[in-house]
Order: structure tokens, then sequence, then C-alpha cells
């Protein structure tokens, strides 16, 4: 420890420390506008300068390491007429018009004049002017670079932070002004985090640009509601009517930063699309009642199924409350374990089992990513959990943590990897496989066919075999895949070599949806009780069914799956599906509509208007986001409060009012059924969340916590490497704009979000004559979409990607169950443009189902 004295106190700090650093932990105030705490000191603005003993020169303490026996002065007569100075420069060509600029109120530069400004200026010159008006650089952020005092955040958090490198400096001196390249930000993520670094009004939120001033707004600390990251945000709010979000530096996992949909992509809640009265189907439409007809339409339905089996399906945007109250509903009332938390893909819970019971690490990613070397293995995380990308490029950057990246499609973060692995679609498993046999002595792996290193995986094995500790981070979107089992198996593998290796290992799920791990952690899964215990576990079965004070079947379950195929063949009565939207995500729309036509009564509990919702018997409108109270569990097994902002939408009631209502048209009660009690019931039954409490769950959560159970020791078969080919396989995902298909219903993502689109590889381009922007006809076996192409040069061959996000191109009509990656081929699109024969039209919600009478 290095001893060092600030105004006469003295401290112990750990060698390297600045002396900013030292006098924080002090609470000694001391002046900043350049420092930002994520990143490298740059002391360009001189408001930390400080005395040193012994030096003739102030200092900038935010760049100066401390030593031994330092003794430091941050309050004197020199320094304060200093920071008096820089400040008065600072104004000289600062525009007065603060009652217009929408940071006042919030200004640092405003309450650094106020407590260390002058009084009065020396400058009288005309105020430097670099545009006479606000320039859009694009949809989202407007700026004046008048207002500008080169601090130099907004630059730095855009290179070193995001990776975008949209924002830049031009001249110099007192003339520097910050730029998009030509006066754009059409390269740009459209993050808006320079807009949350900027002290002053230079780089605005168009969005909120003149709509409220801070002091008009209510704030509601919450948790985003998009990919399963689990950021922290502030969502500002004027007489109930959504403003704007915003985050803070000191709290949760994001640290101040948000992604594009975190950000700008909340407004989806005030979608056209809400449900607004409950509604049954009538002569084949879809009519609006009161919840009171709706209730008796229901008990009727209802009785007349009741012999007949039964399903549910939740979304895993819901909060933990409410999903367990739903597995609760369905296993005590409807007396099933047909319960399922995706539509996207059947979950292989015999390989997804171990991975969570013997691996999974529920602590901070910050710790998690802090090892020596990182794997990521499958997606894009550059696309679809953005925040988490920016987390892993600062320990790669400035902590040297060694990168690996294993997948199929680039991401931005290979230029910070160490080393590369492309594989072909669907190649994962084996190229895994290779990587764990090039690990342990060939003898280990004699009778399970394990295929040689090549020298792809030679460079991962090199670089795993020297470092003492691992994480691994795995794409969720490798459960999309027919070798999703497989896949799962050999991260098993790789995992336990690992740690046959004397690693110290780690590994997360990186989650595109808002609470996965809560959702499986709450037993929304067919083969699962809440905790993960196996539903033919009679002592969890036991225990669990006296809590609940009913008896739980112990009968064979249906994953989502399954539940199709059993309305298809007559055998399903009553299916119940809460905020989830299978037509859309299902892997393949036409055995979906049909199944879900052949049920006999269809439920749907949402808050928009969905293409499910179409076809549905009867239609509940549900609370949105914001709109009731919970809690998430996100990747890194952080719990933390989900806070209500506004009043459900017209007639929508709260999901656990809803669950209520409808157990007692079958003449049940669910106890407890507020959300507070449903936590505090939780966190008993729930081994991961024992000694949980609502008021520990302050501004960064708590964790989580689960005893991991040893390995079985034993390996997995290697599967057969998959044939490569020059056909074209589709593969799919978020786009960087959108995560599902709730943020296309952000009236602002889509203006700064991409058209839909096809991403080819360059090689594949020139093969086919396409070019860059060309519209093109993507067809499979089952369909066909048109899109407009974007080349990618950093794509690799035969692989075809068209985001999950837009619902005009019904995507999933394209493919067919259990074929993942699928096969298509990707032709020009005629011209002038005609709909092709297997092409669907976009639907509108009049035309859901077979239609809806009156308004939704």
């Amino acid at each position: 420890m290095v001893r060092i004295t600030i105004d006469g106190q003295m401290l112990d700090v750990e060698p390297g420390s600045t002396i900013l650093q030292a006098a924080q932990r002090l609470g000694t105030e001391i002046p900043t506008f350049c420092y930002l705490k994520r990143l490298p000191p740059l002391a360009s603005c001189r408001m930390c300068l400080v005395e040193i003993e012994g030096l003739r020169r102030l200092q900038p303490s935010c760049a100066t390491a401390v030593t031994d026996g330092m003794v430091v002065r941050t309050n004197t007569p020199l320094i304060e007429e200093t920071r008096s100075s820089m400040l008065d420069m600072l104004l000289a060509n600062h525009p007065l018009d603060c009652p217009i600029c929408d940071k006042g109120g919030e200004c640092e530069l405003q309450d650094m004049v106020m407590d260390y400004g002058p009084r009065r200026s020396e400058f009288r010159d005309p105020k430097r002017v670099f545009h006479s008006r606000d320039i859009r650089l694009s949809p989202v952020i407007i700026m004046n670079v008048n207002r500008c005092i080169q601090c130099q955040r907004c630059v730095r958090i855009c290179e070193e932070v995001v990776g975008a490198v949209a924002l830049g400096t031009v001249e110099k001196g007192m003339d520097t002004a910050v730029t998009g390249f030509e006066g754009s930000l059409a390269s740009c993520d459209q993050c808006g985090n320079c807009v949350e670094v900027c002290p002053v009004g230079a780089l605005m939120s168009f969005p909120y640009r003149y709509k409220a001033r801070p002091w008009d707004l209510a704030e509601t600390d919450t948790v985003c509601p998009h990919c399963g990251t689990g950021c922290q945000l502030t969502v500002g709010a004027r007489k109930g009517e959504f403003m704007r979000v915003r985050s803070k530096e000191e709290h949760g996992v994001n640290r101040e930063t948000l992604c594009v949909r975190g950000r700008f992509g909340l407004d989806f809640v005030e979608s056209r699309d809400r449900i607004r009265r409950p509604m049954i189907r009538r002569d084949g439409a879809l009519v609006p009642v009161s919840w009171s007809e709706a209730g008796d339409y229901l008990r009727l339905r209802l009785s007349a199924v009741e012999n007949k089996a039964a399903g549910g399906l939740a979304s895993a945007r819901l909060p933990n409350e409410v999903l367990y109250q739903f597995q609760k509903l369905m296993r005590t009332v409807f007396r099933t374990n047909n319960i399922d938390c995706s539509a996207r893909w059947p979950a292989p819970f015999d390989a997804l089992g171990p991975l969570l019971a013997s691996f999974y690490t529920r602590a901070s990613l910050h710790e998690v990513i802090g090892k020596d070397c990182v794997l990521v293995i499958g997606g894009n995380v550059t696309e679809e959990n953005p925040v988490t990308e920016y987390l892993l490029r600062d320990a790669a950057r400035r902590r040297q943590t060694g990168l690996l990246m294993l997948s199929a499609r680039p991401s931005r973060l290979d230029a910070d990897a160490r080393a590369v692995l492309r594989v072909p679609p669907g190649g994962e498993a084996a190229s895994l496989a290779a990587v764990v046999a090039g690990l342990l002595p060939s003898e280990a792996f004699a009778d399970i066919g394990a295929t040689t290193v090549g020298e792809g995986p030679d460079r991962f094995v090199a670089a795993l075999k020297e470092v003492r500790s691992v994480s691994v981070l795995v794409s969720v979107g490798l459960l999309r895949s027919s070798e999703a089992r497989a896949t799962l198996q050999q991260v098993n593998n790789l995992l336990q070599a690992l740690r046959l290796l004397g690693k110290d290992v780690a590994m997360q799920f990186l989650f595109d949806r808002a609470n996965q791990l809560g959702a499986w952690d709450m037993g929304v899964l067919p083969e699962s009780l809440p905790g993960l215990s196996a539903i033919d576990d009679d002592v969890a079965r036991a225990a669990l069914g006296r809590a609940w004070g009913a008896e739980i079947p112990s009968a064979p379950s249906a994953s989502f799956d399954a539940m199709l195929e059993l309305c298809d063949i007559g055998r399903m009565g009553a299916l119940y599906i809460v905020g989830s939207d299978p037509v859309m995500t299902y892997p393949d729309r036409r055995i979906a509509q049909m199944a879900l036509g052949a049920a006999d009564l269809l439920i749907v509990q949402d808050a928009f208007l969905t293409d499910t919702a179409g076809v549905a018997d009867v239609v509940l409108p549900a609370a949105s986001y914001g709109e009731e109270a919970g809690t998430f569990t996100n990747n890194e097994g952080r719990i933390q409060k989900l806070r209500k902002f506004r009043e459900p939408a017209f007639e929508a009631r709260g999901n656990l009012e809803i669950f209520d209502f409808v157990a007692q048209l079958r003449d049940h009660a669910l106890q407890p059924s507020s959300q507070g009690e449903i936590f505090d019931e939780i966190a008993r039954l729930v081994p991961a969340y024992h000694g949980l409490t609502q008021d520990g769950l302050g501004s960064d959560g708590a964790f989580t916590s689960a005893i991991p159970t040893p390995p079985s020791g034993v390996f997995f078969a290697a599967p057969p490497r998959p044939k490569v080919d020059d056909g074209l396989m589709l593969m799919t995902g978020d786009c960087l704009f959108h995560n599902g298909y709730h943020s296309e219903r952000s009236e602002i993502l889509n203006t700064v979000a991409d058209d839909p689109y096809v991403e080819l590889s360059e090689q594949d381009a020139v093969r086919l004559g396409l070019s860059d922007g060309d519209q093109v006809v993507v067809r499979s076996a089952r369909g066909e979409l048109t899109a407009k192409l974007k080349v990618n040069r950093r794509f690799p061959r035969s692989l075809v990607f068209v985001p999950e996000n837009y619902r005009a191109l019904r995507l999933n009509s394209l493919m067919q169950r259990g074929e993942y990656p699928c096969p298509v081929e990707v032709q020009r699109a005629p011209a002038p443009f005609e709909i092709g024969p297997h092409a669907e039209p976009a639907m509108s919600a009049g035309d859901l189902g077979q239609g809806i009478a009156g308004s939704p």
C-alpha cells in the first residue's frame, strides 16, 4: 500500500491509484470535465489540477499516480484562481442560451460555474460560432457544436467503449469541433452514449428535445426489457407520459452505457397495437367484450375441455413473479406439466440441465470476464448483447483479457480477439469437439470418436492451455440448431476438460430475452420444477405440493413443440399463451398456424395484438413493461427490481390479476397472489433465491446463488462434421436495432433501424451476380421473402443471415421444424417487383385470424 496525505488527511491506497481516485475515497471533491471512470485519463480540461508538495507546477489529479509520502492540496488560492480562469475561457465562447438548452438544470458546466467560476468575465470579444443552426446528425442525435467544451468524452466513449468510431474531431485548439463523418452519423450504432456523457448541451437526444425539463420528470429506476444483460436504466415520465431514458454511472452492470434499444426503444409500450379490451370469438371474428362477458364465455369453454390435455406457454420477457405464478396456475389449477417458456427452440434439458447445475456461474459479469481468457461461442454479441460487448472490449483492451471468438457470424468484437474461429453454419459442435480433442491426450477420446485438431482450433487450444482461468460465454442462439443437444454436450466436454487441466472455469449464457434465466429458475419448463429440480424428483415435487396445498402431477410433460403435436391430433383442450407470439416465432409458421387452429380452446394473454392473438378464441389484455412491478434475473444470475412507471393502458389488467381471474373461473384461488408475497414465496421455495428480500435488492440488485453439483466426468461423443458444400444456409437472430418483435413497435427505433435486409458474403454475392443494395428473393422449400441485400465482407461463404425482427417478412414461413440452419437459394428479385407465388403479403391488425370485429 502507498500512504498519501490529501488536505491534511492520511490515506493508504493501492499502488498505481491516481490522486483523483484517492481523493474520491476520502470524499474530497475535485472537479473534472474530461474524466470518465471507465476510460484512461486524458487530462485535457485542466479542471482537476492540484498542488503537490515539492513540485513547482500544478498537476492533473486524474492522470497523476500516487507515490509513498506524497502530500497533496486540492483547495488553495492558486488552484481556485486556475479553475476560475479555465471556466472563464470556456464561457468566452459558450453561447448564453441556457433557457432553451435541453441540458438546462442538469448541465455540468452550469454547476461548475456556480461552484468554481468567476462572477464576471474578463473576455469581451465576439463569441466563436461554428454553425448558426443545430445539426441533426441522425434521427435520434442532434448537435449544437457551439456549446461544445472540447472534453472529448463523446469521441472517446464512442471509440473506446462502444467501438463504433462514429465521432471525431476536426481543427485544433479553441477551433476544435466534434463531428460525424461528413457531418453524419450514418455508420453509428445510435446508442446515444455520447449524449449521456456530454456534460453540456452539445449533443442532445432528438426524440426528447424541447419536451420537458429535468425537474418536470418523475424518474423511476428500473431494468431494461430487451436482452438478458440486464442494464439498469432510469425512465423519465411527465404526467404519466413516457419522455426519455437515461442511465447512471454508479449503478448496474452497464455503468451508464446503454445500447440503442435500451435508450431509444422503450416507447413500444405506447404502440397502437395495444389490446384495449377483452375479446372473444363469435361467428369467426374476435369481438370486444367486457371482462365480465369474457369470464362467462371462458368459464363455459374451460368446462367443456376439462377432461382433455392442457398446456401453457409464457414469454421470458415477463417478471419472475408472473412466471412463477403461471407455472403454479398450470400445475395446480390446470393439472399439467405441459409448460414452456420459448416457442423459438425446444431446450434439450437433458444436456442443458447438467450445464446449469455443474458450471453456471452466478456472479458479476465484470468478475467473469476478468479471467485470463474469455471464449465466446456462437451468435453475434455485438448485435444481440451490445452492452456485454462493450464490457468485453474493455476487458480485452484495458485488462489484457485474451478473447477467443467461435461462431458462424462475424462480430465487431473480432477485431479485439486473440483468435477467431469461423465455423460453418451448424458446425459449432464439431469445432468444439476438435478443441477438446486438442486439450486432452488422445487416449481420453479413444471411445468417443473426437475429431482431430485443425489449423483453426489449434490456435484456440494453444491459447487455452497457456492461461490459468477461463470464462465461457455461450450464445443462446445455439439452441435454435437441430444440433443444439450435441453442441451443449460439447460445451460440457470443454468445461470438464478445462477443469481437468486445473483451470479456474466460469460459464454464463448470453440470453437475448430479459428474463430467460429467471424463467428457467421459476420452473417454466416441461422437465423442471422451480429451482431446476427434475419433474420426476418425488421429494422436490412433494415439498412444493405441501407449500402450495395441492398435489403436483407427475405425468410426463410436453414441450411447446410436443404441445403443437397434441393440438394437431386433437388431444389439446386448453392452450394458454401469455406474452408470446408463436405464430411469428415458432420455426415453422405453417405448423404453428395449423396446430393452434386445431386446439379446442386457445387463450392469449398479451399487451399487444399479435398474430397469435389473431387466431385465439379468447384474448385478455395484459399490462405491458413498466405497468406492473416485479423482478428480472439477468445473465449473471443477478435479480433486480422491475418498477412500475405508468398505469396499464385502456382496460388492461396486471398479469397476476388475470391469473387470479382465470383460477376463479375454475373454482380455485391462487395464494399468495400479490407481487410482494409471491417474491417472498420464491425466496422460501427456490434454493437459488433463499434468503433474498425485496428490501435487500438495492440499486444493483442481488445475486442468486446455487451450489454446483460435481460434473459427471463422462465425456460425450463427438458429432460428425457438417457437410460443407456450395449450398446457402439461412440463420437468424437479432439485429442491432431490434430485439425480438416487441422493439419493432417502437416508433423511435424504426427511424434508425435498417429496412428488412438479407446479409450475404462478398464471395457469394459475386458468384450470384448480386450487388449491395439489390432487392433479392430468399427461397426455401417452404416459402420465400424479398428484402434488400447487405453484402458483408467479413461473412463466411454459404451463410445467409436474415434478422428475425421484421414481422412483415414472416421469416418463419421459410423454415421447417427440426431443420436449422435452413437451406435456401438467393437470387435477384424481378424488376419491377412482383410478389412471388409463395410470398405472403404483410398482415394488418384487421386481417389477423378470421377477422376482428370492432376496435381492438
